[in-house]
């Protein structure tokens, strides 16, 4: 399967219907699902029918989805990143998403590949903004976005149905700028 983004140490590639049995173990473990489910683990039918089919549709519409990141060296799956379409923004804006296994935290492989995904978005993908939303208790992810040169925007409050430990602190959103991103590579 052809590359999107190699990094020194992931290859970033499209998502097939053969990824789903990596999505289902991904989306099951508690650890990983603590900021997006409480923990709870996300249907393989809903992975079938609704994640890996929306996917799969982003890369018939244009440069921005989602890609499975596999370890170079070994072929491993470690999860997912994303330049994804953002919900109500216009096409010059992307949101910045990563997913990755528990046993591959802790590397800096989500801070390489985001780094590398923004990069691209600002050089080859014509993307003016650059963002990321996560809960505000979410140190590790907030860390990858500030390391990734994201800067914080905002919180806010959203209206949860279900809502799970540490949404009453609320969301937070970074951005970063292509004329903010191009004036740090110069310096």
């Amino acid at each position: 399967m052809q590359a999107f983004l190699t990094t020194d140490r992931l290859l970033l590639r499209r998502f097939t219907e053969y990824d789903l049995d990596d999505l289902v173990r991904l989306d099951g473990d508690p650890k990983v699902m603590r900021f997006l489910t409480g923990g709870r683990p996300t249907p393989r039918a809903h992975l079938r029918d609704q994640t890996l089919a929306k996917i799969l549709d982003w890369y018939e519409q244009g440069p921005l989805s989602r890609w499975a990141a596999v370890e170079r060296a070994t072929g491993d799956f470690v999860g997912w990143l994303a330049l994804e379409p953002g919900d109500g923004h216009d096409a010059e804006q992307a949101e910045l998403g990563y997913c990755l296994r528990a046993a591959s935290w802790g590397r800096g492989y989500a801070t390489e590949a985001s780094r590398a995904l923004i990069a691209k978005a600002f050089t080859d993908l014509g993307v003016h903004r650059v963002f990321a939303q996560t809960m505000a208790v979410n140190a590790a992810s907030r860390r990858v976005m500030e390391k990734s040169g994201l800067t914080y925007l905002r919180t806010f409050h959203r209206h949860w149905d279900d809502p799970i430990p540490g949404t009453e602190h609320g969301e937070v959103e970074y951005e970063l700028l292509r004329p903010e991103w191009t004036r740090r590579q110069k310096t």
